[in-house]
């Protein structure tokens, strides 16, 4: 019999899909993986731009649901998994905060770091979506610091979200390595479900690399 919480994960590895696989993982999600070459192209390739017009990872498909946006895959998810422990319920004071931060991810924090990379004049405050860099990105240390997880003593969903995406940024010079962005990362990327992903992302990213050439 087909399990009815079966996931698909849409991949790629060393990609935004990495934290949706690895929350997988920590929720003791049952998943197949639908892997997409994309140093072949194969996420601008017809059938994924007829589930994803956008040619993005991560995708999931959990029955009829199709869900994309890297923010509302990690709230569908943890909420469908609660047994995990990783999303505040909705009568829980912190579910707001929750989805606050996850929900500034997306709306705030990528939007500034794609000026910040491709070394863009912002938007001026008035109009822009995270008013400035420093600003959004002192929002963030601030919170932090209260730590040592986004919303104090409990691990959600969100630190997957955040630990993840402070480890590649701070790797490439994006986010300055502050201690406290340094020590909140490695909370989560030495965590088991994290050091199997990122150990198998690394052998299917050369298998894609050398059956393009690269």
């Amino acid at each position: 019999m087909t399990d009815p919480n079966r996931i698909t994960l849409y991949y790629s590895p060393q990609s935004r899909a990495t934290g949706t696989r690895v929350l997988l993982e920590e929720l003791g999600a049952p998943y197949d993986l639908h892997v997409l070459n994309m140093k072949a192209g194969e996420q601008r390739r017809p059938p994924y731009l007829a589930m994803n017009p956008l040619g993005k990872v991560p995708a999931i498909r959990h029955g009829e649901a199709l869900v994309t946006e890297q923010v509302a895959i990690y709230i569908y998810l943890a909420d469908l998994f609660p047994q995990a422990g990783l999303a505040p319920a909705l009568n829980d004071p912190l579910r707001g905060p929750y989805l606050r931060w996850t929900a500034y991810y997306g709306s705030s924090f990528e939007p500034a770091l794609i000026d910040k990379f491709m070394q863009r004049e912002p938007a001026p405050v008035t109009q822009s979506p995270y008013a400035d860099y420093d600003t959004m990105l002192g929002a963030l240390e601030a919170q932090l610091s209260k730590g040592p997880y986004l919303l104090g003593e409990r691990m959600t969903a969100a630190d997957i979200l955040w630990g993840v995406a402070f480890s590649w940024t701070m790797m490439f010079g994006i986010v300055p390595k502050k201690d406290v962005f340094v020590r909140y990362s490695e909370r989560i990327t030495s965590r088991p479900a994290f050091q199997r992903i990122n150990a198998t992302d690394a052998e299917m990213a050369a298998q894609h690399a050398a059956a393009v050439g690269g």
